[in-house]
């Protein structure tokens, strides 16, 4: 900024400069492009990032204690999440000496071990107050840290290298603080509609069991309905059949009579009754029976059978008789 004088005779201009900026590619952005690449080739920016708990109950935060970043980090974790433990780690977050701090901020929190994970924070600044946050040393501190670290560094408009390799970067402290823990009002009204939500889904599963259970037993009652009709039909088809049992009755009886008579016959033809009255059976030794004296020839051996047993006999003598007088008789 200044002005612009004119020499016409001699042809020459003259600047009277009262500011001057800065414009184009500086040193530092050259440096900051430099070292981006390098780290970005590196892959300490890669998508892979550690797992933020869901409900820390210990978190450590890298600031300064007497910054506002630090109280309005306290403020809206309180308001958040009540009862939540907060550690601070003071580093310095502006000027030469801040990097150094700053990492030596992050150590003390690893040493301390009690911290799930870690909020590196600073308000809002010129480039020249953030670039701290651009230093190779604080960038791999970061990345190398075991525990989460989630930045919220400057104003939304800002981003340094701590907050492509941080697992999450807000934009503010005051977004940070809100994205590591949950909004406990809000939890209580998700858990009231999820209670709401189940009593809901317990009424509505007791009436469909209700209708179910009418069903079961409407079903089980015709069931029953059913198979009294079928011992009915039964009953009725057994009183039929005991109502003509009379005449069956008389036509059985005739059928058993006629039954002990044919038993009587055939006792009369077993030839065992006839053994029984004291008549005997001979048989010559092929079983064949013996009914005439002439059938024999000589002295042969018999079997004689008798109503209890057989008696083996042999023959010494057949009378003569004659044989076609016998056979006439």
């Amino acid at each position: 900024l200044g002005s612009l004088r004119l020499y016409p005779k001699r042809g020459e201009y003259q600047l009277n400069a009262v500011q001057v900026l800065p414009a184009g590619e500086g040193l530092q952005a050259l440096q900051y492009k430099q070292l981006r690449s390098r780290l970005e080739n590196e892959g300490l920016f890669d998508l892979e990032r550690k797992q933020l708990p869901p409900h820390p109950q210990i978190i450590a935060v890298v600031t300064s204690p007497t910054a506002a970043a630090w109280g309005d980090i306290q403020r809206t974790l309180k308001q958040r999440y009540p009862g939540l433990q907060v550690l601070l780690s003071g580093a310095i977050v502006q000027g030469d000496l801040a990097p150094a701090s700053i990492v030596k901020a992050l150590k003390r929190v690893e040493r301390d071990d009690r911290a799930e994970l870690v909020i590196v924070a600073r308000g809002g600044g010129a480039t020249e107050d953030l670039s701290c946050f651009n230093d190779e040393r604080v960038v791999r501190a970061i990345a190398e840290c075991d525990r989460p670290v989630v930045t919220g560094i400057g104003h939304q408009r800002d981003e340094s290298l701590a907050d492509l390799v941080a697992d999450f970067s807000a934009h503010t402290p005051t977004a940070a603080a809100e994205a590591v823990v949950p909004d406990s009002q809000q939890l209580q009204e998700n858990l009231h509609r999820c209670k709401m939500g189940l009593l809901e889904s317990v009424k509505e599963r007791w009436s469909i069991e209700q209708k179910q259970q009418k069903q079961r037993q409407e079903a089980f009652l015709t069931a029953i309905e059913e198979r009294f009709a079928e011992e009915r039909d039964r009953l009725q088809q057994l009183k039929l059949y005991l109502s003509n049992f009379p005449d069956r009755a008389l036509t059985l009886q005739r059928i058993f009579s006629h039954q002990e008579l044919l038993k009587e016959k055939l006792s009369a033809l077993n030839p065992q009754a006839v053994l029984d009255r004291g008549y005997a059976v001979i048989r010559n030794q092929a079983g064949v029976i013996i009914r005439n004296p002439w059938d024999l020839d000589g002295e042969v051996e018999l079997i004689v059978q008798l109503a209890t047993g057989q008696l083996n006999v042999k023959v010494t003598e057949i009378p003569k008789v004659d044989d076609k007088k016998a056979r006439d008789e």
